[in-house]
């Protein structure tokens, strides 16, 4: 499509969250709940692990999104004036994933963390690990919890921010107010690139104390960011479906599919270096963490690297795949299931192993991890009804929120200095 004079911006109306929409997405919740609950009443060993899980998925979303649009500011990206609002949308859930981490770590800590155990780094007890006493200078509780309420504070002020400047644009502010995001932007990705790697290791890492990973925080990152572009994807291809974003091409929906398919490889490569480098060099305190994994994931663990790399790149490779919205919708849903079951196998065996109290013998040997888990079958974890469901939950929670926000403001950036740029874009 060339540059053939002015084109209007017709999608000044807001999106209309039907009552079917609102019913849909409180049934999801509805369901998640029942599922909680029943892993409560139960007292599954998995519940606190998967609220962790999902939760995680749930933050992401918001937390990518949020990381995306920052990125076209700081860029001065022209293509994308026309897809921010989604992006914004899609951020408005950080507080309440932040409600909720804090629920879950405060209530279910010791399920999950082995370093929170009692004596855990006092030599006169019977608790006392060496390795994790020497990792007590950054794994204690004042200094974790400080780090934990700090990250939704910042994240969760520059959700806000984006969103309160973007609509001053719409109010008339224009240039101004897109100058205030740029400079908002430009510190979030500073505190971004530090934060996201410290809560990385915090959720997720310090599940497995004594196991460390140099490339961890990049791994957790390209997990949650593809699968954020995989749901905005989904958003923007769904909202097209709806008869909305009239101003969105197929030139706008070939650079989604772009993003899906160079993070799906991205995402392969530091899969591929972790998990090849650890294996090379065979040291004891490193392999346990794959031999968990290998011996009683083997499934979900190829499953789970089948789908997110041969997936995107075989289907999403060619031109015109990425220019199909219900393909692109399709690829959305696969790539999300494809990092659901990857952190599940990041959250959930480490913490099966933990629930098992076995975790203090995680590194002392080679087979260590491998004969805890053996040693204790039931407890090594499992996909049923009651994780799908939280899953239902947790994905209907997201849908009512970012809905929300997509109804509060018209669904294309009114004023928006790089609008004609977007509007006039061609691949």
């Amino acid at each position: 499509m060339g540059h053939h004079g002015h084109i209007e911006v017709t999608s000044t109306k807001p999106y209309e969250f039907t009552s079917r929409n609102r019913m849909v997405a409180g049934t999801m919740i509805i369901i998640g709940l029942i599922a909680i609950i029943a892993q409560f009443v139960t007292h599954h060993d998995q519940t606190w692990a998967n609220l962790l899980w999902n939760n995680f998925i749930f933050m992401g979303l918001a937390l990518g999104a949020t990381f995306f649009l920052a990125v076209q500011y700081v860029a001065e990206v022209g293509w994308s004036a026309v897809i921010k609002r989604p992006l914004e949308a899609m951020g408005q859930s950080l507080p309440v994933a932040g409600i909720f981490m804090i629920v879950i770590l405060a209530f279910g800590g010791h399920n999950l963390y082995h370093w929170m155990a009692e004596g855990i780094t006092d030599p006169d007890s019977a608790n006392y690990d060496e390795i994790i006493a020497g990792k007590s200078g950054f794994l204690n509780p004042v200094f974790f919890w400080i780090r934990v309420i700090l990250y939704f504070v910042i994240w969760s002020f520059f959700a806000r921010k984006f969103r309160a400047n973007s609509l001053a644009i719409d109010a008339g502010e224009g240039t101004a107010a897109y100058m205030r995001n740029s400079k908002a932007a430009t510190a979030f990705l500073v505190l971004f690139a530090v934060t996201e790697s410290t809560m990385s290791w915090d959720f997720i890492m310090s599940i497995d104390t004594h196991w460390y990973s140099t490339l961890f925080g990049w791994y957790t990152f390209a997990g949650f960011f593809v699968t954020s572009l995989a749901v905005l994807g989904f958003i923007v291809a769904y909202l097209k479906h709806r008869g909305y974003l009239e101003e969105v091409t197929e030139h706008h929906l070939h650079d989604i599919g772009k993003f899906m398919f160079a993070f799906s490889v991205f995402w392969t490569y530091l899969w591929f270096a972790q998990f090849m480098l650890i294996w090379y060099s065979n040291i004891p305190e490193e392999v346990t963490y794959f031999m968990l994994r290998q011996d009683h994931y083997r499934g979900l663990w190829l499953t789970a690297f089948f789908i997110n790399f041969f997936g995107p790149f075989l289907i999403l490779m060619t031109r015109d795949a990425k220019r199909k919205k219900y393909l692109l919708m399709f690829m959305s849903i696969v790539i999300f299931i494809g990092h659901w079951i990857d952190f599940y196998l990041m959250i959930i065996p480490g913490s099966m192993v933990t629930a098992g109290h076995h975790a203090g013998a995680h590194a002392e040997v080679a087979h260590a991890a491998h004969e805890a888990a053996a040693a204790h079958g039931p407890l090594i974890g499992s996909i049923g009804w009651m994780e799908v469901g939280t899953t239902i939950g947790f994905l209907g929670l997201f849908a009512y929120i970012t809905q929300h926000f997509l109804s509060k403001a018209p669904l294309v950036v009114k004023n928006h200095p790089m609008m004609e740029e977007s509007l006039h874009h061609s691949i």
